[in-house]
Order: C-alpha cells, then sequence, then structure tokens
C-alpha cells in the first residue's frame, strides 16, 4: 500500500503502471488456478464477476437459476435481482448435519435451468462441497443444459482449486481472506466456451476490445475474459493483491492445504477435549479452512476475544476461525482455553440433546 501512495505522489494517474499491475495479478490468479491468464477477469469484488455474467444470461427460455443454500447472501441477492428479468429462483436446502446431498440438486436442477450457483465453504458454518459431488453436480447440469458458477471465496488460497477439473463454467473469489489481499479486488474465471457465448450487459472501458478506442458510440466487448470487467480498475487494492499473491504462490499451494488441514484437525481434536461444540463438519473433505463454534451470545464471544488479541468474526449463531498456513498450535491452544474461560460458548454435550 506504500507503493502505492509513493507511485501516486511520484507519477499521478500512472495508467501504463496500473494497467501492468492488473495483468500482472491476472497473471499470478491464472497460475493459482492453473488456467490461462485471457480466462481471467479482474475485478472489484466477486459480486461484480456475478453480475457480469448474470447481465448477461438470458432467462426466456431457461428461466430457473438454482441456488445452494451455502450461498453468501451478495450470490443469492444478485439471483433474486434478476427476477426482474424473467428469472426463478429456487433454493437447494442442506440436510441437517449442513451437507446438501447431491439427491437435492439432482431434484433441483432440469431442462428448464440456466444456472447453477455453488459455493465451495459455506460461510455461516465452514462446511465444504466435496470435489467428487461438485464435479457430479456439474455432470448432472451440463447433462441438462446448465451452466455452473463456483463461488471459491472461502477457500481460495488454503487449496488447490482446479477448476478445470471440476468442470464448472465460471469461478469467482476476492482477495481479502485467503490470499492476503484487501478489501476492494476480486476474480472471476470463464472458460473459453462460456465467454464467447455470454455478451454481459454490465459492463465498461476495461471491458472493451480496445480499452484505449474511447468509442462512444459502440459497444465492442473484449473476446476473451475482459468482457465480464468494467470501468476502472480497483488499483489500490491491486498493489496489496499482488503482495498476497505473491506469497501464496511462493509458499505453495499444496504446502498450505497441508498444513491448514493439519491445524484445523488439531483445533476439532483440542475443542472436542474441551467439550465445546462445533458447528463445522469433522471429516477432512468435507470441511474448509474455517472452524464454527455455536455460541450462547456470538457478538459478545467475539468482542471477548478481541480483548484477548484473538480475531474472529461471527455469522448466524456462530462465531467463526480461520486458519492459514502462519497461524501455530501454540494459537490454537491459547484460543481453545479463552473460549473455555469465557462460558460463551455453547458445549457439545449440550448441542447433541437439542
Amino acid at each position: 500500500m506504500t507503493d502505492y501512495l509513493d507511485d501516486r505522489a511520484e507519477r499521478g494517474a500512472d495508467w501504463g503502471g496500473w494497467v501492468g499491475i492488473e495483468d500482472e495479478v491476472r497473471g499470478q490468479l491464472a497460475r493459482l488456478l492453473n488456467v490461462f491468464p485471457g480466462e481471467v477477469a479482474v475485478t472489484a469484488s466477486a459480486s461484480a464477476g456475478i453480475n457480469a455474467v448474470a447481465s448477461g444470461i438470458d432467462f426466456g427460455a431457461r428461466p430457473k437459476a438454482v441456488v445452494s443454500n451455502y450461498e453468501f447472501p451478495t450470490s443469492a441477492q444478485i439471483w433474486h435481482a434478476q427476477e426482474a428479468r424473467g428469472a426463478q429462483v429456487v433454493h437447494v436446502a442442506e440436510a441437517a448435519d449442513h451437507s446438501i446431498p447431491l439427491a437435492h440438486f439432482d431434484a433441483a436442477i432440469d431442462d428448464q435451468t440456466a444456472i447453477v450457483a455453488l459455493s465451495h465453504v459455506c460461510y455461516r458454518h465452514g462446511a465444504k462441497l466435496p470435489t467428487d459431488e461438485i464435479r457430479d453436480i456439474v455432470r448432472i447440469a451440463h447433462d441438462r443444459g446448465a451452466m455452473v458458477i463456483l463461488d471459491c471465496y472461502q477457500s481460495i488460497g488454503t487449496e488447490r482449486i482446479d477448476v478445470r477439473a471440476l468442470g464448472v463454467d465460471f469461478c469467482v473469489g476476492g482477495m481479502l481472506k485467503y490470499l492476503l489481499g484487501s478489501a476492494g479486488s476480486g476474480f472471476l474465471w470463464a472458460s473459453e466456451a462460456r465467454t464467447a457465448a455470454i455478451i454481459p450487459t454490465t459492463t465498461g472501458w476495461f471491458a472493451q476490445a480496445d480499452t484505449d478506442a474511447m468509442d462512444i458510440f459502440a459497444h465492442n466487448p473484449s473476446r476473451d475474459a475482459r468482457r465480464f470487467q468494467g470501468g476502472t480498475p480497483p488499483v489500490p487494492s491491486l498493489y496489496s493483491a499482488r503482495a498476497g499473491l505473491g506469497l501464496i504462490l511462493a509458499t505453495g499451494v499444496d504446502a498450505i492445504e497441508a498444513r491448514v488441514r493439519s491445524l484445523t484437525r488439531y483445533a476439532l481434536d483440542q475443542l472436542r477435549e474441551a467439550g465445546i461444540a462445533v458447528a463445522t463438519p469433522d471429516k477432512d473433505a468435507l470441511r474448509g479452512p474455517m472452524i464454527a463454534i455455536p455460541a450462547h451470545d456470538d457478538m459478545a464471544l467475539v468482542a471477548w476475544l478481541a480483548e484477548r488479541d484473538i480475531v474472529v468474526s461471527c455469522r448466524d449463531g456462530n462465531i467463526r476461525a480461520g486458519f492459514h498456513a502462519y497461524n501455530i498450535e501454540a494459537e490454537v491452544d491459547r484460543f481453545v482455553a479463552e473460549l473455555r474461560v469465557s462460558g460463551l460458548c455453547r458445549d457439545a454435550a449440550e448441542v447433541v440433546a437439542a
């Protein structure tokens, strides 16, 4: 961020430099996702990417948008906003154990479905759609003529996400969390086939084939994924995005994934020994980097921990603790110890009885 301020003071509006940084970030994201740079749109948020895709879908022949109940509010709200354009939103409910059985998707997706919206990890409780299930959902959707968009905001940077192997058509995420950047920057990956077929109606000059054309008499979208971008890039945020992605790529996603799995396993074991209830699934394949803990008063517990220099957040009655490669077991021990002292956690026996 200091580099941004220095560049701003020395060069003013350095469009050439800023475009260069955007291209660097696009290249880093392509390496992370194992795709071509031309398949990546650099956006201001995951919402911007989803909105761009939604704006280009004709809901006339296929009105249904199938939306998992794992979705972050912004994703579901965007699809509900399309109801004004003829969309019919169908929600896919989760089971009591926080999983979403494949049969639920199978029942919801039909030949009227235009798109299926999935979240890799649920922001409320940390449960994850396993890789094999995502592939099966994609198979069902494609067999019935529907597209699939995957939101990996809650997982990208902590495990390898191979969008081609998953078979999804689009993938969105952001730099704020596990990619170690800041708010105000995100991405959309779009397969070449879907990029060619969809022309967004939310657009801007950085979505044009020639950003220097300055043509006010026509809309000439880029042939690659840049057509899903908008106006001026989120320049300050891209400086931090470049730095964060550099750390992730230098460390290695496989090493980070192994470390995060080990830490979350250790945390779950410690919480179980302490008798503290956990909302996140226990199986490695069914959880991401976040552990959710039911609380009697989630906001009070967030404040209690903050006073002790432990930063968590809360959603849906749970506090959420996110783990990354830089965390250590001693921090987990102190976290669990403070939870026990607080008296604000629900204990495991209580939750099972309920």
